[in-house]
């Protein structure tokens, strides 16, 4: 795929704001903006065509062996386009914080970064705002299931409505909710299958999140969830370093070295390279 580097650059704030950017950080940008132009074409072809993949369709493509990493792996596992490398990994301080695993760890955070923007400019309970600053950092360690993972990785820092927000978020995206406004990604139907149908566990879920007393917390994620980027908006995690102090219990040995039930998963961010 051709690249329009005026465009590119423009979308992470200019030849200044990439000029800042480390690396691991270019990398994840380009890998997220071709992953972006490619979503954006399918769609406009599926648009023109009418026409999206089925889920037979999709499941023989999940049978090409070709390809270097499966698709459910975290992208620290996942080698760089073109020469086929693992993208290079900034040492972390000796007691890292959840800013600290921004800024060498979870690449632009584009997504996120957005996500919890629109919720905290709409005025969303600083609950929410976090959740959506979240809801996918865990990406970098594993996508299938992502909402699970994601849940019990925040846990034992944050406030047990954030965490149930971005543990079922994954699920509520499923399910449309005209109350809150949220409908059926159009994007899911090349991801998942025009003819797809939730499994019967998400189905289950979907039931029991729907009735608890923090259902809207998951589901104002999904409402301030993007599905598509405005690369016009120069992101940071600025605007929530105050909820961040507020609602995240920073461990004074560092997240990962503090023996947590989720330290295992923090350390592994850390460190992807370790073999056992």
């Amino acid at each position: 795929m051709e690249i329009d580097r005026r465009k590119f650059f423009a979308s992470l704030g200019g030849v200044a704001a990439v000029a800042l950017m480390t690396p691991e950080q270019k990398a994840d940008a380009l890998e997220h903006y071709l992953e972006e132009e490619l979503e954006q074409y399918t769609l406009q072809q599926g648009r023109q065509s009418g026409q999206y993949p089925t889920v037979a369709e999709l499941a023989e493509q999940n049978r090409d062996l070709t390809r270097s990493a499966r698709r459910g792996i975290g992208r620290l596992f996942v080698p760089g386009r073109g020469d086929n490398q693992l993208p290079p990994l900034q040492p972390m301080p000796e007691k890292p914080t959840l800013l600290d695993f921004f800024k060498y760890r979870f690449g632009t955070a584009t997504h996120v970064m957005q996500s919890a923007g629109r919720a905290l400019k709409t005025g969303m309970d600083e609950k929410v705002v976090l959740a959506c600053l979240l809801h996918d950092v865990v990406s970098n360690l594993m996508r299938s299931d992502h909402g699970w993972w994601g849940g019990q990785l925040i846990e034992p820092y944050v406030p047990p409505e954030t965490a149930f927000a971005v543990r079922y978020h994954s699920t509520l995206r499923f399910f449309p909710d005209s109350d809150y406004g949220y409908e059926y990604p159009e994007s899911y139907l090349r991801t998942f299958g025009e003819d797809y149908v939730p499994e019967p566990y998400l189905q289950r879920t979907y039931k029991k999140v729907r009735n608890h007393k923090w259902y809207e917390y998951s589901r104002l994620v999904t409402v301030n969830d993007l599905y598509a980027f405005d690369r016009s908006k120069t992101v940071s995690v600025e605007p929530f370093i105050d909820i961040i102090g507020r609602h995240f219990k920073q461990p004074k040995e560092g997240l990962g070295w503090d023996d947590s039930p989720s330290s295992h998963m923090w350390r592994t961010i850390i460190n992807p390279d370790r073999r056992l």
